[in-house]
């Protein structure tokens, strides 16, 4: 999907044709499209296509007049019931007076832009419209991982009552996001260290002070994705030793109770043999003596066991 918007006296308008200062947004875009975008601005397909590329890397790729900035932005979906938390490319591209993002998927972060309600924002700024990204991206992040902690404490609140495997693969799935986040993130923060020294964006003291501004807040994010998922990770060895005890418990219960019961099973089965010289096998109560003989060491099968904390 193409969208095309521009800044006109502080108002954010859609437009039909491609003009100057314009901003070409694209969502999973098709082949026709990428073509028409192509030939219109003469922007290198391949800059095109590296978002759309789930498996490409976080860079920065110059040509001729042509910029490509590549970073990962974090996304959110829902799946049998919870929230999954990923990322994908967002490819940016500076084309002669023009800037088109591409990504797989419509975000958050875009939307916040084609509603305009991002302060400062003017599609003709260029490299500002790109540190804008790049900082919401980031604050995204932060927002994302203070999310996946929320949940996390929930989880283990729910946990303590109960062991679920419905709970345990939640924890599962955020710490595989938090591995997600951190990668992302890392490679976003050496895109942010190049664009520092990079000659070809030309930025004013204001773009400078966001840019440092961005640098910052992705720092904070992977600082605070190492401590969740240190602390998530610590919780599923916590949480994995605590099933392996419970299992322990269950099954010394399970063999002290096999003990108490092998006892009158061990008695009943010696008369139950067809043997005369068996004692009392004459005697009219010999039933009810040998029931009281198996339930007298029983109990004290029972006392003993119970004494050595076996139940």
């Amino acid at each position: 999907m193409i969208s095309i918007f521009k800044t006109i006296d502080d108002n954010l308008f859609t437009l039909k044709e491609i003009e100057d200062g314009a901003w070409i947004s694209l969502i999973d875009p098709t082949t026709e499209e990428l073509q028409e975008i192509e030939e219109e601005l003469g922007v290198d397909m391949d800059f095109l296509r590296a978002a759309l590329d789930e498996e490409e890397y976080s860079r920065i790729e110059t040509y001729e007049d042509q910029l490509l900035i590549l970073v990962d932005m974090p996304i959110v979906e829902t799946e049998e019931e919870h929230l999954v938390y990923s990322t994908i490319p967002f490819g940016i591209v500076l084309a002669g007076k023009n800037i088109i993002t591409v990504c797989l998927k419509d975000s958050v972060v875009i939307d916040q832009f084609e509603k305009n309600s991002v302060r400062s924002f003017a599609t003709y700024k260029r490299y500002r419209f790109v540190l804008q990204i790049l900082f919401k991206i980031a604050k995204r992040y932060l927002l994302y991982l203070k999310q996946i902690d929320r949940m996390s404490t929930h989880i283990e609140r729910q946990l303590h009552q109960s062991m679920k495997n419905r709970e345990l693969i939640q924890l599962l799935d955020l710490e595989k996001s938090l591995v997600y986040f951190t990668t992302s993130l890392r490679a976003n923060e050496i895109v942010l260290e190049k664009m520092m020294k990079l000659e070809a964006m030309k930025l004013y003291e204001e773009d400078k002070d966001l840019l440092d501004d961005v640098i910052i807040e992705n720092k904070q994010a992977i600082e605070m994705a190492s401590i969740y998922s240190g602390i998530l990770s610590g919780m599923m060895d916590a949480f994995a030793s605590i099933i392996s005890n419970n299992l322990n418990i269950v099954m010394r219960i399970l063999t002290s109770i096999t003990i108490i019961m092998a006892i009158p099973t061990m008695i009943a089965s010696f008369y139950g043999m067809n043997v005369k010289w068996l004692p009392m096998a004459a005697n009219p109560g010999a039933f009810w003596i040998i029931l009281g003989i198996s339930g007298f060491l029983s109990m004290v099968a029972g006392i003993v066991l119970t004494k050595k904390n076996m139940f």
